[in-house]
């Protein structure tokens, strides 16, 4: 793969001021705990199910139906009554595996249960006991993650059995029926029809939810449920579609929201390949607290580097709201900014689907070279990361004929700069929810241009001083200058976020939904997941 020649010193210096920059949001992280980082060391521990909703006014339920979303997940009982009785500043570990250790119930489940029946009483250990509660607690916590870790060699081998797609990029496509029983056959035969990437897209609104539903779900909207059994009906799926096809076939959802620990253990427990994870999106295009999310994001993305899974970052999504070409150096420092906190959860390199768009009003002059430009930057600057290239959404106006042209030329630049992992772009983007049919003629165009010019890669290299060089270099000039205002500022990137510099979304770290559920640590706390994951991040470095 041909790359630009950047500047070491430049690129050596936008990385060390993201670093600079992200610093504060992890030291922010450090101190703190979440409702949803509790729940899921609950849920690494094995505890599953729900209980009916009691009443009808907590808002909780979204089918109406009695269904997986009418259901408050046992992790929700246990972590809120934890907090009501002793708080959460020291974790739920400790009053939980007390109560078990003690007799006042044998297990989890029939703690929760106990939980349920409002019986149960907990209390704070010290000393012994608590020496006793903690050991307990993190062989429980160590249950889970030998069953991420069993599931990661199971890929490995899957990989090293079926083999890999033949070629990069993968194709990605998504399938959101609202129906897993529907999005089931639907997703075998996009893997049939070449893609190598399944995304089963949430239903609307899940991201706001914060409890994550129990069960196979079959009333989404826009989107389908994201569900520890949606999760292992899929995964069952492809495997059974991976084997026909003599291929690896991966499985993508999302791990963003007010649930984002939660889901992320879950995609760990029953083996999915990549996860939408990015830092600020939830905060820019959710609304939801900047210092929940940060919270959450560092601990789910310490859960996806030890289960091997590869995240995908949402920089393409500040182009929706910004031009692509004033913003162009706000996608390069998100890129710089999520590589940095990602590698401080200890994320490898090739785990980094770093996000990046096809979103330049196509009526610019030149608009073709300025969008290669912009994928050369981000693959020159990020080597090794499987970048992930979105198609056209913002200029696509309906005219069925120009979008298919524009869909050709997104392929044909990602095939040009070796990106990594190409969502399928639909000529209807701009008319209704794509058909089979046009999921259908998306896939031949991917496959048109990547079999008649995916090599070209190996011979396209834009000469030194040339429009492409000299854009490229003004993006990433641009970008240091303000990685340097962020790093300057003593909040950092959180005051970044609330000065409007990302998709010019301000959300101000005190506002968002989900800051009631951030709790600052006592000295004495007891995480035994996140003492795990920082154990293999250390032993990793």
């Amino acid at each position: 793969m041909n790359a630009l020649a950047l500047d070491p010193v430049l690129v050596g210096r936008a990385r060390e001021l993201a670093v600079r920059a992200a610093q504060p949001v992890v030291d922010l992280a450090r101190r703190h705990t979440t409702v949803s980082v509790e729940r899921a060391v609950l849920r690494l521990a094995g505890l599953t199910g729900a209980d009916p909703v009691t009443g009808s006014g907590d808002g909780e339920g979204t089918d109406g139906e009695g269904g997986a979303t009418d259901r408050v997940p046992w992790v929700n009982r246990v972590v809120d009554v934890v907090g009501e009785q002793v708080g959460l500043d020291r974790g739920v570990a400790l009053p939980v595996w007390h109560a078990i250790c003690s007799g006042a119930a044998p297990d989890l489940p029939a703690l929760a249960a106990s939980v349920g029946a409002g019986t149960a009483r907990f209390t704070l250990p010290t000393g012994a006991d608590a020496e006793r509660a903690r050991a307990a607690a993190r062989d429980a916590v160590a249950a889970g993650m030998a069953r991420i870790d069993a599931n990661r060699r199971r890929r490995e081998q899957l990989v090293a059995a079926l083999g890999d797609p033949p070629r990069r990029p993968w194709i990605y496509l998504i399938v959101a029926t609202g129906d897993i029983h529907e999005d089931i056959p639907q997703a075998q035969a996009a893997a049939r029809a070449g893609a190598d990437v399944i995304a089963v897209i949430r239903s609307t609104g899940q991201s706001l939810l914060d409890f994550v539903p129990e069960g196979a779900t079959r009333t989404g909207y826009a989107g389908t449920y994201a569900t520890g059994e949606n999760f292992r009906l899929m995964r069952a799926a492809l495997d059974q579609v991976s084997g026909e096809l003599g291929r690896y076939v991966r499985l993508t959802n999302y791990a963003s929201g007010l649930c984002m620990p939660e889901i992320a253990v879950l995609a760990g427990l029953e083996r999915l390949d990549m996860m939408l994870n990015d830092a600020m999106y939830g905060i820019l295009f959710r609304d939801i607290n900047p210092r929940r999310t940060f919270v959450d994001q560092r601990f789910s993305r310490m859960v996806h580097a030890r289960a091997g899974i590869v995240i995908n970052t949402g920089e393409d999504n500040y182009l929706t709201t910004a031009d692509a070409v004033d913003a162009a150096h706000t996608v390069t420092v998100s890129q710089l900014l999520n590589e940095a906190l990602a590698r401080e959860a200890g994320l490898a390199d090739w785990q980094l689907g770093l996000g990046h768009a096809f979103e330049i009003d196509p009526d610019l002059p030149d608009s073709f070279r300025l969008e290669l430009a912009h994928a050369m930057l981000a693959r020159s600057l990020f080597p090794d990361a499987p970048l992930k290239w979105m198609p056209p959404t913002k200029h696509m106006t309906g005219d069925v004929f120009r979008g298919y042209l524009l869909d050709g030329f997104f392929n044909l630049a990602g095939a040009l700069t070796g990106q990594g992992i190409l969502l399928v772009g639909m000529m209807t983007e701009a008319v209704v929810t794509p058909w089979l049919s046009d999921r259908d003629l998306a896939l031949r165009n991917v496959r048109y241009v990547l079999d008649a010019a995916g090599g070209l890669v190996e011979d396209f290299a834009p000469p030194a001083g040339g429009f492409i060089d000299r854009r490229a270099h003004t993006v990433l000039t641009e970008a240091v200058a303000l990685l340097q205002r962020i790093a300057e500022h003593p909040q950092g990137l959180i005051q970044a976020i609330a000065d409007g510099t990302f998709g010019t979304t301000r959300r101000p770290p005190d506002g968002g939904r989900g800051l009631d559920g951030v709790v600052a640590l006592d000295p004495d706390a007891c995480n035994p997941a996140l003492e795990l994951l920082e154990e293999e991040v250390v032993a990793r470095a």
